[in-house]
């Protein structure tokens, strides 16, 4: 046991992308309070957050089918897109502030352009795109949004999936090219070296085992040094638990009220990664499908080039898997031990409720290589087994809750911020939009947690995000004043064009670098 104790303004638990968001933003508002970080891997950005371990798509409802939902009337409802397309353009505004104030130098280092795309085979799929097209496109936000059935032209935009394929049925795609590859690993790893040299106290291989409130209101936090084996006691004012699928566990030893009756259901993912550079480079997109009829929102298959340590990259899935692990470096009791008198009957609500995921999720664990490069044949017919590995991606632990829409135990798919009553204390749950949204949601966190604090901080919040507050598709010339300004800024000015042609060399460059 050490004595070690120490009181700070704000503790954030876990160096993810949301943490290095939320604690950015502070230190722009408020540079004089102390901040503490506490993690249990040996550096920022291992878990969600690493560039292995999620799509890094910069989800902005460009190319995801699945954020436009056909209701029965035939219509489409495309609010879902708007909100998240909206929640990142926040994000792109906020990445452009730290640019221009010298907090990040370069953000080539994290952040691609890169053509976003939606592709549909079959008849009634091929309506359906069309319809989402034309529901979209009169979108100030999805302005520039292309739409093609013609071959020779999906040719053009995605040589790799075209050639060699039987188009005995129809076969159309839309494509933006505002899209971006974001390296989320590579960002985080960035704000936490500004936040290092901004006297923000991290400590890595520290893992917090217990939260509690004091009587004095402060949250104590007892953390075990993984290096010395020593406990140490840390309290604060304001704690954030952005520790990914660890989250839930410490949500439930803080003892709040709003932590109760909530549980959570991990999924792995599984990619497969071409190592054969001569087909890396013939393709330059990120292309979704659309997932097939029983299976969740997070088995949508995709084939992306990717930008990772400065080197062009291809990969395809996901391919989910089942582990009871809430985290890729977590324990096999994590599902059991999150089990608890109030919230079992939630818990067992959401089994009885998600039997066809089960299945699904033991089915896609039986698959054999041979299986998934069928699947991937899909996307590319004349896939070769030896060109493709499969990666382990990263754990998603999707929220459990009861819901007034879906009763007892429902499954969320998204991301899901808890709160106490006081704001003194804040919980990130949840998966996908997640890191692409983060600004947004970090400011969420704000509002809710420090809201005596909000109209002294509303000037600087408006200088570093100048659509802050105000919807951007009602305000279009403001869209198209920000859109100018971040793709200038973060150098992802449209230029699909170049790169397509420039690929094969700059995967060369980009090798030779490496």
């Amino acid at each position: 046991m050490s004595n070690k104790e120490t009181k700070s303004d704000v503790i954030l638990i876990g160096a993810g992308i949301m943490s290095a968001t939320l604690g950015t933003l502070l230190k722009e508002l408020v540079p004089e309070w102390e901040i503490k970080v506490f993690e249990k891997l040996d550096h920022a950005g291992e878990e969600s957050s690493n560039e292995w371990n999620n799509a890094g798509t910069g989800h902005a409802a460009l190319c995801e089918l699945n954020y436009t939902v056909e209701k029965p009337d035939g219509s489409l409802d495309i609010s879902k897109a708007i909100k998240i397309n909206e929640q990142f353009q926040v994000s792109m505004q906020f990445w452009s502030h730290l640019v221009n104030s010298n907090l990040i130098q370069n953000p080539r280092d994290f952040i691609m352009p890169l053509p976003h795309m939606s592709l549909v085979h079959g008849e009634q799929n091929v309506t359906f795109l069309k319809k989402r097209f034309e529901a979209l496109s009169n979108n100030p936000l999805f302005k520039g949004m292309e739409f093609s059935d013609d071959p020779e032209k999906l040719k053009e935009w995605i040589p790799l999936i075209i050639q060699d394929r039987n188009l005995d049925e129809p076969i159309a795609a839309t494509k933006m090219d505002s899209g971006t590859d974001v390296n989320f690993g590579a960002l985080t790893r960035m704000l936490f070296d500004q936040l290092e040299s901004k006297q923000v106290d991290i400590n890595y291989k520290h893992s917090v085992q217990d939260i509690k409130r004091n009587s004095d209101g402060l949250w104590e936090l007892k953390v075990r040094d993984l290096d010395s084996g020593t406990i140490e006691r840390h309290t604060a004012k304001f704690v954030f638990i952005g520790g990914g699928g660890g989250s839930l566990h410490l949500l439930q030893k803080s003892g709040i009220p709003e932590g109760k009756h909530i549980g959570g259901f991990p999924v792995s993912g599984l990619f497969m990664v071409c190592n054969n550079p001569d087909v890396v480079a013939q393709h330059q997109a990120k292309v979704y499908g659309k997932a097939k009829v029983g299976a969740p929102p997070m088995s949508v298959p995709h084939l992306d080039t990717r930008y990772i340590n400065h080197k062009k990259s291809l990969l395809f899935g996901p391919f989910a898997g089942f582990s009871p692990k809430f985290l890729k470096t977590g324990s096999i009791f994590d599902l059991v031990t999150s089990v608890k008198p109030h919230n079992v009957i939630t818990m067992l609500a959401a089994g009885t409720k998600n039997l066809s995921l089960t299945k699904y999720l033991i089915q896609q664990v039986l698959l054999s290589k041979e299986q998934r490069m069928e699947e991937l044949r899909e996307f590319v017919p004349n896939a070769k087994a030896e060109d493709w590995d499969l990666v382990v991606a990263g754990q998603r632990v999707q929220v459990i809750k009861d819901t007034e829409a879906g009763g007892k135990g429902t499954l969320q798919f998204g991301t899901e911020v808890i709160t106490g009553a006081d704001g003194s204390i804040a919980a990130l749950l949840g998966a996908s939009p997640g890191a692409s949204t983060a600004v947004h949601v970090m400011l969420d966190v704000i509002n809710k947690c420090f809201p005596e604090h909000i109209k002294e901080w509303e000037p600087k919040i408006r200088e570093m995000i100048p659509s802050y507050g105000v919807s951007l598709m009602e305000h279009p010339e403001l869209l198209k004043e920000i859109h100018h300004s971040t793709a200038k800024t973060l150098s992802v000015t449209d230029m699909s064009g170049a790169l397509e042609e420039s690929s094969n060399e700059e995967y060369k460059v980009l090798n030779e670098k490496n």
